[in-house]
């Protein structure tokens, strides 16, 4: 038998620690059931902790990244967009032209056609405006103007820390359907606003531009056949470029959507990564509270009967 000391209560002592133990693991455990994480602070765990702010962090990164990508495409698809549009317009015009090359063709009326579509052509050209740009009616002249487009498309961590953003480049040059500043000098303009000789080829003085196209006055001569069949074959060459153009936007429209499906996953994946580092399991957290309840109350119990002992030992004096 144990000796009883009025001094010191060995066992009153031994029953607080363990309650007070059973205390702090029940703060704890209340402590990630209201806030879901197992890791809240540097103090739960100093090394997770880092990582998971790093990672939360750099997500938040590409979350920014995926605005980025969606200004992007959008700009992209208006563009394209314009260009499709265009694409038919042009058609019609060669259309036209073709017909109005046969003998005795009311030219005039022809021509009345074709300037609505000329006009259709600008309008849709100037209002292809996403966000303050416009990739296919520009002025080329304006100071910091750049034909290159960069859309940011990646933010990445090297091992040692350091970071890195990613871009991708679209050249909207052969895109372009008018330059205000240059149309008049044939190379630099636009694909619809360029001067074009007798083969389709763009020139810098004697041609004509799809814009400029007039047939109105031709009339069924030699020399007026020969005008009309270099105004079909500019035209022509301006619809095979807008194409090109066109094929080259919508492989930029495909990369885009493949990076932003590529950056949606991969902040899946980080904030999976995360929630194993810092989420508490709300199952186990949940049975581990119920069981230091049960504890707690013993640990109470427990004191209680060993503070009991002291009165014990004056019983014996009675």
């Amino acid at each position: 038998m144990g000796m009883s000391s009025i001094n010191t209560n060995i066992s009153a002592m031994t029953a607080l620690q363990s309650l007070q133990s059973t205390s702090k693991d029940l703060l704890t455990t209340q402590n990630r059931i209201s806030t879901g994480l197992k890791v809240a602070s540097a103090s739960d765990n100093a090394a997770y902790w880092s990582i998971a702010t790093t990672m939360k962090s750099d997500n938040d990164a590409l979350s920014t990244v995926q605005d980025a990508l969606g200004l992007g495409k959008g700009t992209v698809d208006v563009a394209y967009n314009a260009l499709n549009q265009s694409i038919t317009l042009v058609s019609q015009i060669k259309e036209k032209l073709t017909a109005a090359a046969a003998p005795g063709v009311d030219r005039s009326k022809v021509q009345s056609e074709i300037t609505q579509l000329q006009e259709q052509l600008k309008g849709i050209a100037d209002t292809a405006n996403f966000s303050g740009q416009n990739w296919v009616s520009v002025d080329s002249s304006v100071s910091g103007y750049n034909s290159t487009k960069t859309i940011v498309a990646s933010f990445a961590r090297t091992a040692t820390g350091s970071v890195s953003i990613g871009t991708i480049s679209v050249d909207t040059s052969k895109s372009i359907l008018f330059d205000s500043s240059t149309a008049t000098t044939g190379t630099s303009g636009g694909i619809l606003d360029s001067q074009r000789g007798t083969t389709g080829a763009i020139v810098t003085t004697g041609g004509t531009s799809v814009m400029k196209i007039d047939i109105s006055t031709l009339s069924d001569s030699s020399t007026d056949q020969q005008t009309l069949s270099s105004y079909i074959s500019g035209v022509d060459a301006a619809f095979q470029e807008m194409t090109t153009a066109a094929t080259n936007l919508g492989a930029a429209q495909k990369r885009i959507d493949l990076q932003t499906s590529f950056i949606s996953s991969l902040r899946d994946t980080i904030t999976t990564g995360v929630s194993q580092l810092v989420d508490a399991d709300m199952n186990q957290e949940s049975t581990r509270l119920q069981a230091l309840q049960v504890k707690q109350q013993l640990g109470v119990q427990a004191l209680s009967i060993a503070n009991q002992s002291s009165q014990n030992i004056l019983s014996l004096f009675r």
